[in-house]
């Protein structure tokens, strides 16, 4: 199956939420696209004893999911593209919507 998120959150409990799933759903042997939006792109700064985003988020790339940030989001938080999060477009979001047999939204 063909899974889409959405993450458009900072919250350290809800980002590390949505990429335990997308670790939970590779690990299934689905395919999985997240769309980092609005506070989502700062997913990857998020420091966080309780909720260790960072460790999900890396196990995240490891597993062949596929990571894409909203450019504009970046450039109106003065952030970079990073080896995690390609600079992508609202284009690039609505390919995941269409082409996914399930969506979801965190955030």
């Amino acid at each position: 199956m063909k899974i889409g998120i959405v993450l458009s959150s900072n919250d350290p409990e809800e980002v590390w939420s949505a990429f335990r799933f997308g670790n939970l759903s590779l690990k299934e042997n689905h395919s999985v696209r997240v769309f980092l939006v609005n506070k989502g792109v700062e997913a990857e700064d998020i420091k966080s004893q309780r909720f260790p985003v960072r460790e999900q988020l890396q196990s995240f790339i490891e597993n062949k999911g596929e990571l894409l940030a909203c450019g504009t989001c970046m450039k109106n938080r003065q952030k970079e593209e990073s080896n995690f999060c390609p600079i992508a477009t609202m284009n690039d979001m609505l390919e995941i919507v269409v082409e996914s047999d399930k969506l979801l939204t965190f955030g």
